[in-house]
């Protein structure tokens, strides 16, 4: 697995600002809007492009494009439809799916609820959204699920990432090739409960202001 943390300025103000329990989820929804378009950019380094014959307005010309099939991005419900919107932007001819997943807070274990998914995705790259990375069960079964699938590339896009959850994602894909973790920023622990110092709490109530 390849780890990415951003290192900039502006991704060190908005993740500030989102963390801060005073930002209104208005804002907060912004805020993760922005983090997601500087995360996608850097994520999207590898995406498939093919050379294409073009015709400018002036002259005839060789450019690249996104290959077929076209990449799949794949938001963690519910928390992850919240950074939809800043990677469709960045990938407007993208498809997408919907993977529900969810950790009981008793057992830890990961429930799937729901999947709207391709039945197959051979030869598929992948982007996985989930705000963050806490234990990093939730994410280790998305990323089975998409393999079972048929996916041979799988990007996963988060906020923040405790180091516990990394650790675990790296130790649950041991042996699978082309997966990627793209990160906002690290933290520093998990806590007795499984949530990520100093976090920004839970991601889900703070985007829609409702509790799960």
């Amino acid at each position: 697995m390849h780890l990415t943390v951003l290192d900039h300025p502006l991704v060190d103000h908005k993740i500030s600002v989102l963390r801060n329990k005073k930002t209104p989820s208005p804002v907060f929804r912004q805020l993760v809007g922005e983090l997601v378009a500087l995360l996608s950019y850097e994520a999207t380094r590898t995406i498939r492009t093919e050379e294409r014959e073009i015709e400018t307005p002036v002259a005839a010309t060789t450019g690249r494009m996104l290959t077929k099939p076209r990449p799949l991005v794949v938001p963690i419900l519910r928390a992850g439809l919240g950074m939809l919107e800043g990677m469709t932007q960045l990938i407007p001819t993208a498809e997408v799916g919907f993977l529900g997943m969810a950790r009981n807070e008793e057992t830890l274990d990961i429930v799937t609820y729901a999947e709207r998914l391709p039945e197959d995705l051979t030869g598929r790259q992948v982007y996985v959204l989930d705000p963050m990375l806490a234990t990093g069960g939730t994410l280790i079964e998305a990323i089975k699920f998409l393999r079972k699938r048929g996916a041979d590339h799988i990007t996963c896009l988060c906020i923040i990432g405790a180091p516990e959850g990394i650790a675990a994602l790296e130790a649950g894909v041991e042996g699978m090739d082309n997966v990627d973790l793209f990160l906002c920023a690290q933290d520093e622990k998990l806590n007795e409960k499984s949530y990520i110092v100093p976090g920004l709490g839970d991601a889900g109530d703070r985007l829609y202001g409702l509790a799960e």
